[in-house]
């Protein structure tokens, strides 16, 4: 069974959606931080969406969080958690989903829950990734809501 409008790290065939505690928690605490500077103080310009389509024309890969500029109908930021086992299969997902250069995706990142580390991701870095949970496009700590 498979579901291309769904994560597909989450998706286990005859098993359902793969969503445990710990990674939801980590989604609602970016969202909920992040929905604050957007909806109530209007300090960042992008709206912090959870599993969202990318693509709302057609089935899409679905990042944890978007960051949209609902404006230019681009999604500059995602944010992809993880515990270490799903590391490397979303740090692959985040680098594809940027190279691609098909939604204006400029800036990834993947949090491991388990070790609290973050790597970013940006348009033109060929691969190389930076441990880091700043975003530039932000000018903000994303650690800072966790």
């Amino acid at each position: 069974m498979y579901f291309p409008a769904v994560n597909p790290s989450f998706v286990h065939e005859d098993q359902g959606v793969w969503a445990p505690i710990d990674h939801q928690r980590v989604i609602s605490l970016l969202t909920m931080g992040l929905g604050i500077l957007y909806h109530r103080e209007k300090s960042i310009l992008l709206e912090p969406l959870p599993e969202t389509m990318l693509d709302e024309g057609k089935a899409s890969l679905v990042p944890d969080i978007s960051l949209r500029d609902n404006a230019q109908s681009l999604t500059p930021i995602i944010i992809e958690v993880c515990h270490t086992n799903g590391l490397r299969a979303d740090l692959r997902k985040v680098i594809q989903l940027i190279d691609d250069d098909l939604y204006g995706i400029r800036e990834g990142f993947v949090y491991d829950y388990r070790t609290s580390e973050w790597l970013r991701y940006r348009f033109g870095d060929g691969g190389l990734t930076t441990p880091t949970s700043y975003s530039a496009i932000l000018d903000l700590d994303m650690n800072s809501f966790l």
